[in-house]
């Protein structure tokens, strides 16, 4: 699967899986009610999803870009961090509206999230391209440089 459809596809699983793990976490440490923290979960879900697709269409320009195309241990880190780390900062502010706390309750309250949402998204995606294979950007142009694309 490769393309608008791959993006569509891995952006609603990941996150109809989040929005699963992230409404009870929300309302058992805010205190909230499952619809209140479920409302927020379905909004952080929709901001990540633009995001998703913004990150990963940037992500995917820049691999291209790459002599060394291969999804490795360092580029799997690199796309969770640089994900996450973006979405922190989009998440922050809704966060500290949506539920009256102050922006540092809000990130604190991120962190906590960002530790969680950065091996999912890390082993989510790895399970993603098991499943439906790698795109077209991470697939060597000559698989003799594939030996010096490890590490």
């Amino acid at each position: 699967m490769q393309g608008s459809r791959r993006k569509v596809v891995q952006a609603l699983l990941y996150e109809l899986v989040a929005i699963a793990f992230v409404s009870p976490l929300i309302a058992w440490a805010f205190d909230e009610s499952m619809a209140h923290s479920g409302a927020l979960a379905l909004l952080l879900s929709l901001i990540a999803m633009a995001w998703n697709m913004l990150f990963n269409a940037l992500f995917e320009r820049w691999e291209t870009r790459q002599a060394c195309r291969t999804r490795n241990l360092t580029r799997r880190l690199l796309h969770a961090g640089g994900f996450e780390g973006g979405l922190a900062i989009i998440l922050i502010p809704v966060m500290a509206w949506w539920l009256e706390i102050s922006a540092l309750t809000a990130l604190l309250a991120d962190l906590g999230l960002l530790v969680f949402f950065f091996f999912y998204a890390f082993v989510f995606q790895w399970a993603f391209d098991l499943l439906f294979g790698v795109p077209d950007s991470a697939r060597d142009i000559a698989t003799t440089q594939e030996a010096d694309c490890l590490g």
